[in-house]
């Protein structure tokens, strides 16, 4: 609690409005590699408390389209659309389907972990699920050179999703952005131009 208080990007982001520290791991990953482009159709995969959809609302500049789902609530956004519900269930992954009215996506951002139990073996492949569930779910709905960004855990099933990816874009690079604790075994995975 002590180290989340004095956290330099969590007094930054309550300055700044955000509602989360998470948003500075965009916004320094956007920066390096320019994923979003106003006009861009963008779904933001375990989305709750917001802070990527805020970030991708800001760099759309009121041009485009952001879907934003997760488990948890999420208060509004203006300029998001939200939906509730567990991406690893068939209904709500046919309800964000359907809102993209056969429309492609260009960006999928994917934050997403399992609620941690702290078994390390159960934790990982409990993330592991989720980003397969992603990578399945761009595989179906990004453009062509359409790109991906997802949070992994560097353990057991990381070389396979990394082998994927590499499957599915032209290129696949690996970023650990300064918002990202130093201590965290996450790094954040970038499909670039899907194949």
């Amino acid at each position: 609690m002590h180290e989340h208080v004095n956290d330099e990007y969590v007094k930054r982001a309550q300055k700044e409005g955000y509602r989360a520290r998470a948003a500075y791991k965009l916004i320094e990953i956007d920066d390096k590699d320019k994923l979003i482009k106003p006009g861009m159709t963008i779904v933001d995969l375990g989305a709750t408390p917001g802070s990527w959809s805020q970030v991708a609302t800001q760099r759309l500049k009121g041009q485009g389209r952001i879907i934003a789902l997760d488990l948890l609530e999420m208060e509004p956004i203006k300029g998001v659309e939200f939906i509730q519900g567990d991406f690893r269930e068939e209904a709500i992954l046919r309800q964000l389907e359907n809102s993209l009215q056969g429309k492609q996506v260009d960006l999928v951002i994917a934050d997403m972990a399992p609620n941690m139990s702290g078994i390390t073996i159960v934790d990982q492949a409990g993330a592991a699920y989720l980003t397969e569930l992603a990578l399945e779910f761009s595989r179906d709905w990004l453009k062509p050179s359409g790109n991906f960004l997802v949070k992994v855990f560097i353990g057991a099933g990381f070389d396979e999703i990394l082998a994927s990816m590499r499957g599915l874009f032209d290129k696949v690079v690996t970023r650990k952005p300064k918002a990202s604790r130093g201590r965290s075994n996450e790094v954040y995975l970038l499909g670039l131009g899907k194949k």
